[in-house]
């Protein structure tokens, strides 16, 4: 395995570096830094179902929040990203896992969830310092915990942040969250339920749904007048889903289903759809800010053939003329456009790639269709976007 050190440590073998280089050439380390580091925005999507931008900007700026509305999406707001900032290495420390460690490093607070080991020593009211893996201190904090709560406890808030590498609002503590006011989400993200443009009247199903965000999307673009199913086959998941839905007070809105939608046509015969959303899991190669990540290239290459098996099983509930739009946060041309383009030639029906009208990001590799958001580019999360088209 390599070890590649820049602002966060990556263990990518050989083919794995091979096939980012077969989209970024000689930029790969450009593309690894930028993945490294959060971007100069942090973006929520509003619920404008329940408010509108310049509403929740007026509040979030009433409580002097840094809230502006983005130059194209009218649902999209964002914080401006602050940083880097000096943290000090303390006596005392919380070792927290690779999730945690990225949100606490653009000034989440930690939760007990997160804390991986601690200094027994810690009590409430100490000063600590917060450490992702690889060994980055990520943060300074307020213990709200002594060591032996936050790993008994398993829930709660651990650490109250004063300082983190990177700054900006902790989302899940603001008021605006907890009324369903804005879901977290990047701007890429936002784009896909977009290209897929449900409207009012279509049948509109979500392959890979959980937890809720683009279906969510979905529903506040057909003003809760399409009939929309949300498929997801982990039950751990489907409970975040459901939670966020309740937040957002969408959940009338949404059928939510535990189903392994690799076999929708065979489980649900009867159910064909105008719009369908496959948005599998992936290597997740392109999701920022990376301290610390592991892939071989055989993650990629079973990422790969996982998500073919969606897409293909889209075809196949699709009514004649509906849309399919296919999205994976990651960068390699073996998930993004070689999927696209087996599945499109292999359909037993005939299915076409749709032109994307979307000028704010980049064209695919040797692919004009479809969109691709580069890290170190357009500063955002990297991510693909695919419109597929079934023709009869």
């Amino acid at each position: 395995m390599l070890v590649i050190g820049l602002k966060g440590v990556f263990l990518y073998d050989d083919l794995v570096l091979e096939s980012l280089r077969r989209v970024y050439g000689d930029d790969v380390d450009r593309f690894l830094e930028a993945i490294s580091l959060p971007g100069k925005r942090l973006y929520v999507r509003v619920n404008t179902l329940k408010v509108s931008a310049d509403e929740l900007i007026d509040r979030l700026r009433a409580r002097g929040l840094k809230a502006f509305p983005d130059e194209e999406l009218p649902e999209a707001v964002y914080f401006p990203v602050e940083g880097p900032n000096e943290v000090e290495e303390l006596e005392l420390r919380v070792y927290v896992d690779k999730y945690a460690a990225e949100s606490v490093y653009i000034g989440s607070n930690l939760y007990a969830p997160g804390v991986v080991d601690c200094d027994a020593r810690i009590k409430r009211g100490d000063e600590v310092s917060i450490v992702g893996p690889g060994g980055f201190v990520v943060a300074n904090g307020i213990a709200e915990m002594s060591c032996y709560e936050m790993k008994r406890r398993g829930r709660g808030l651990a650490v109250s942040v004063f300082r983190s590498v990177f700054r900006a609002p902790p989302l899940r503590d603001l008021p605006e969250f907890r009324e369903g006011l804005f879901y977290p989400q990047s701007l890429p993200a936002m784009y896909v339920a977009r290209v897929l443009d449900p409207k009012p009247g279509d049948v509109v199903v979500d392959m890979c749904a959980a937890p809720g965000g683009k279906t969510s999307h979905i529903v506040e673009l057909s003003k809760g007048r399409a009939k929309v199913i949300a498929f997801d086959h982990s039950r751990s998941r489907l409970k975040q889903m459901r939670e966020n839905l309740r937040r957002l007070g969408l959940e009338r809105f949404v059928e939510v289903k535990r189903a392994d939608s690799r076999y929708i046509s065979v489980d649900y015969p009867m159910l064909k759809a105008d719009k369908i959303l496959v948005d599998p899991p992936c290597s997740a190669l392109g999701v920022r800010p990376k301290l610390y990540d592991v892939k071989s290239y055989r993650d990629v290459v079973s990422a790969a053939a996982y998500q073919r098996q969606f897409l293909s099983e889209a075809t196949r509930i699709a009514k004649p003329g509906a849309v399919i739009v296919y999205s994976v946060c990651t960068v390699t041309i073996e998930e993004c456009e070689e999927v696209v383009l087996d599945v499109v030639k292999r359909a037993s029906r005939k299915a076409v790639l749709d032109f994307i009208e979307v000028q704010r990001f980049s064209r695919g590799v040797g692919l004009e269709e479809v969109v691709r958001v580069h890290p170190h580019i357009h500063d955002h999360t990297g991510f693909f976007i695919a419109r597929v088209r079934i023709v009869e």
